[in-house]
This record gives C-alpha cells, sequence and structure tokens, in this order.
C-alpha cells in the first residue's frame, strides 16, 4: 500500500488522534487509535478510502481494553 502509513499518520494529526500505525508480517497495516469516538469515526472512513494509489480490501475495527495512553500518533517500523 503506497504511502498508506503516511496518510494514516496525517489523517490522525489532524483529528488530534494518538496510537500508532506499522506494516505488519503478513503485508497487512495495523493501527492503533485513541481520541473521541466521533473522531475515530471520521478517521476510519479516511482510512477506508486511503491515499490514491492503495488498494484498501477490508478495515476492521476492534475495541481494545488497553490502558496505555499514547501522547502521539506514530509510524513504528
Amino acid at each position: 500500500m503506497v504511502g498508506y502509513r503516511w496518510f494514516a499518520k496525517e489523517r490522525a494529526n489532524q483529528l488530534k488522534i494518538k496510537g500508532y500505525v506499522r506494516n505488519t508480517s503478513r503485508g497487512e497495516v495495523e493501527i492503533v487509535a485513541q481520541g473521541y469516538n466521533e473522531d475515530i469515526q471520521v478517521f476510519i472512513n479516511y482510512l477506508k478510502q486511503g491515499p490514491s494509489r492503495a488498494r484498501i480490501e477490508k478495515v476492521i475495527q476492534e475495541s481494545l481494553n488497553d490502558e496505555k495512553i499514547f501522547q502521539q500518533f506514530s509510524i513504528r517500523m
């Protein structure tokens, strides 16, 4: 997915969402996001569209009971 992680980071920063994005060993992209519910829904809509050259097959949303609080949105390697 060409530029997908940078796309996600830019959109997250616009919406003041915290967390991270990373590629998985299966060739997928994983995103953990924290923010207001309304902003998360807008973020998910952006992710479903992706950057112009990306091919998005599906977006799976799960709620996590993670107590970690993120200070920013980052790209993990």
